[in-house]
């Protein structure tokens, strides 16, 4: 392969880097990272790569280019590479959310120039690329996103990028993914950032120091809700309608469960219980999850 451009060296970025570097698909990785305080650590780690001071300068020398910022930062990038981009190059993404973000790409970028959006689905809770892995994309789904109008020629290189990146492939619509990852992904970061505040307000009013006596359930939220607050800001402003529906479907059924104790509904209660745990198993079926205790903890 010729050139790869990493537009964002975090931890999906680093995580890019290194695989790239290892299966040594590209003569030249060329980084642009923002971030001074990224830029330090990229060279701390003497992680591989020759990092630029503008997008441009990588840009004209890349056959790929992939954007790994947090999505509010696309259109400014978008406008300062514009004028530098042919219909030669394959551009993609990996953020978490499709149809607004698709359509502003498409408003932004100068004609004749496609854009091929991803999301491999990998990640962590922490950030930076201090914590990128090399494996971070094995055995991980990846989406493709295929539009009306598409170049297959793209679609077939991305496909056997990500397969390279250690992914397993699926492809759909903007519109499809964004409407599934409201609730296989942005809802339950948003119900475990809503928990610990509420776990944060109580403390507050009653005066104790719960965080101490922190069970299983509060401890796993609290990881979630590490992530980083700038990329779940954009993914919820992004996919607002669809995150919106999500939460009145769970405002919905949270009701059902208060009124199920309040009234100590015995039957009621225990068939949704029964009927919910049933998810675990199918996700250790899919090979989503691993069968340990605990998330596999000691």
């Amino acid at each position: 392969m010729k050139n790869i451009c990493i537009i964002g060296c975090g931890l999906l970025g680093s995580s890019l880097l290194r695989r790239i570097h290892k299966k040594k698909l590209a003569k030249k990785i060329f980084i642009y990272e923002k971030s001074k305080k990224n830029l330090k650590k990229i060279k701390s780690l003497k992680l591989p790569g020759i990092i630029v001071k503008k997008p441009e300068e990588a840009v004209v020398q890349s056959k790929l280019i992939i954007f790994c910022t947090p999505m509010s930062e696309y259109k400014k990038i978008i406008l300062l590479i514009n004028n530098y981009l042919t219909p030669n190059h394959i551009i993609t993404d990996i953020g978490s959310s499709k149809l607004m973000s698709t359509k502003m790409i498409k408003k932004t970028l100068k004609k004749d120039i496609f854009w091929t959006s991803s999301h491999p689905i990998a990640g962590s809770e922490v950030s930076g690329p201090e914590n990128g892995k090399e494996g971070l994309f094995e055995n991980k789904w990846c989406v493709l996103i295929k539009e009306k109008k598409f170049n297959n020629k793209h679609i077939l290189f991305l496909r056997s990028f990500w397969k390279k990146m250690g992914s397993k492939i699926v492809i759909m619509s903007a519109k499809k993914h964004d409407q599934i990852f409201s609730i296989t992904s942005h809802l339950p970061h948003l119900i475990a950032y809503n928990l610990v505040k509420s776990a944060q307000d109580f403390e507050k009013k009653q005066k104790y120091n719960i965080l101490k006596y922190s069970a299983g359930g509060l401890r796993d939220f609290s990881r979630i809700a590490a992530s980083n607050e700038i990329m779940w800001r954009d993914i919820f402003f992004a996919n607002k309608e669809n995150v919106s529906k999500a939460i009145n479907l769970f405002i919905n059924n949270l009701n059902t469960f208060k009124k199920d104790i309040s009234k100590k509904n015995n039957k009621s209660i225990l068939k949704k219980l029964v009927q919910t745990k049933k998810v675990r198993s199918k996700i250790i079926k899919l090979k989503q999850d691993i069968n340990k205790p605990n998330f596999g903890r000691d």
